[in-house]
């Protein structure tokens, strides 16, 4: 399957098809060099079966974890292409999660001013979000993806059966991310995480979900108003990522406490068997709210006294709702235990 992305900088196609990894050259040229990089947590084999089909391959193998998207390792990569003499004709292509794709596509953006880049997810999480849109970044001081740009990648290929070899709490981290997008914007996917076999469905639930990305991001390329609502949840998720160092929970089990609050009760009612089907928590168990709060207060769309926030009342719909931030704390106190 092809799904095209239109934005105002041009376009790409991301490629969902099963085995795909295995036959890069049918979707991308791989003339001139290419820089594969991957990290110490992918299986190796991904990334060798890509670099087979080059035509001058070198591979990079980076740390596993968000421990490596730092300046050093943007530092590292880029005196790699400098190195192996690349040029503007060659590419950058990540094999693995967030951290690769992140890291890689940055480092595309400002060789020689932009170079191609290709993103092959390799993670659930990285599948259905973080390998489209765009977004590239790097850590600094302590806060996450502060340096970066926005630079689409060349092409998006997204071959499930590398889900294979993923542990299953990572597989329930990729689903939140997917789960969030179904309660904004689709019904119809929520109802299959409600009531369908979730292993069985997960092609279903990655194609869905990108669709929904796909439409966000070419309406909002740049995060100035709609693409806003890919936040749904990450106020809380980003303040549980602050207060615990990421050392109790991933990035989507924090999606999926930040959510709960943010929902009419009616919603939560229906959310949080979901929640529990997925393996996924729904609260915070022994952290303290008051440090949660405290990095609340510290999020970029805090506005003097307001916090605005997306807000679900119905599955499959949204709003932006903004409240004082007394409001919000008053919601979280009362809903996160």
């Amino acid at each position: 399957m092809i799904i095209p992305v239109k934005t105002s900088t041009g376009g790409y196609d991301i490629i969902l098809e099963r085995g795909a990894i295995g036959k890069i050259e049918e979707y991308l040229c791989l003339s001139g060099k290419t820089l594969v990089v991957t990290d110490s947590g992918v299986p190796s084999r991904y990334a060798e079966s890509v670099a087979e089909k080059c035509e001058s391959a070198y591979t990079v193998t980076i740390e596993q974890g968000e421990a490596s998207k730092t300046l050093d390792s943007f530092k590292h990569l880029l005196s790699k292409l400098v190195e192996y003499g690349f040029t503007r004709s060659d590419r950058v292509i990540a094999v693995g999660g967030g951290v690769v794709g992140d890291l890689a596509g940055f480092t595309a953006s400002a060789y020689m001013r932009g170079i191609d880049f290709i993103n092959i997810p390799t993670t659930l999480l990285s599948q259905v979000d973080s390998s489209i849109g765009g977004k590239t970044a790097v850590d600094f001081m302590g806060i996450k993806n502060i340096v970066g740009a926005f630079y689409p990648p060349k092409k998006v290929i997204i071959d499930p059966e590398t889900l294979k070899t993923l542990p299953k709490r990572q597989v329930s981290n990729g689903l939140s991310e997917a789960l969030k997008m179904s309660l904004t914007s689709d019904a119809t996917l929520f109802d299959i995480f409600e009531n369908a076999d979730v292993d069985e469905a997960i092609d279903t639930i990655i194609e869905r979900s990108l669709m929904i990305k796909k439409s966000v991001v070419e309406e909002d390329e740049k995060e100035s108003g709609l693409r806003r609502v890919l936040n749904f949840g990450h106020t809380l998720a980003h303040a549980v990522e602050t207060a615990n160092g990421m050392e109790n929970y991933y990035h989507g089990e924090c999606v999926a406490i930040g959510m709960v609050p943010m929902c009419s009760q009616a919603v939560r009612e229906r959310l949080i068997p979901v929640l529990k089907k997925l393996e996924l928590p729904y609260e915070l168990g022994g952290e303290s709210v008051d440090a949660l709060i405290d990095a609340c207060s510290h999020d970029k769309k805090l506005t003097g006294k307001d916090i605005t926030v997306v807000y679900v009342n119905e599955i499959g719909s949204f709003e932006f709702r903004k409240m004082a931030f007394d409001e919000y704390e008053k919601t979280i106190r009362e809903v996160i235990r």
